[in-house]
């Protein structure tokens, strides 16, 4: 026999199945909502750092292009810099699919082709890693030069920087990259 009001003898039940349920239901709708909220935050935050690595990657594709236009420019002119890049970015190659794979890095020519779509001269190695910036055309470049030895002429990413030297003599109208 149950009286209101008097509080129950230790290790008696006081309340029904129902009140268990609720509790147990409760608790399950928590877990999810928290494992939902972690799920999102970190697939935000991968999005987030996926499109840091895509703004940097065209970074330094404007970059280059503006330090090459400022040589051209000028009458002659040489200069080292040093570009940053996603590190899943291994290689950056000067390749002319106009003339046939030679030297230190012909076995990437292939591969290289892949994003080529007729015009560009700049693909990022390995082919997928530029996230949609694969290939671009850089202007006022001699690519002759460029790939006189080797075609592709790729230049390794250490680090996540690549360094490159530019330069432009007197009479010369383009600009050679090493």
């Amino acid at each position: 026999m149950k009286n209101k009001g008097q509080i129950p003898a230790r290790g008696t039940r006081t309340w029904g199945k129902n009140a268990q349920v609720k509790i147990s239901f409760g608790m399950i709708v928590s877990i999810i909502l928290i494992i939902a909220f972690i799920s999102i935050a970190f697939y935000v935050i991968g999005k987030f750092l996926g499109l840091q690595k895509q703004i940097q990657t065209g970074q330094f594709l404007d970059d280059l292009q503006f330090d090459i236009d400022k040589i051209w420019k000028s009458s002659q002119g040489s200069q080292e810099k040093e570009y940053v890049l996603p590190s899943r970015i291994e290689k950056v190659c000067f390749v002319d699919f106009n003339f046939s794979e030679k030297g230190q890095y012909f076995d990437k020519y292939n591969e290289l082709q892949k994003a080529y779509y007729g015009e560009e001269n700049l693909i990022f190695y390995p082919v997928g890693s530029g996230e949609g910036l694969d290939s671009i055309v850089i202007e006022h470049i001699n690519l002759e030069k460029l790939i006189e030895k080797n075609n592709p002429q790729c230049f390794v990413n250490t680090g996540g920087k690549i360094k490159l030297t530019m330069s432009m003599d007197f009479g010369d109208s383009l600009v050679i990259i090493e």
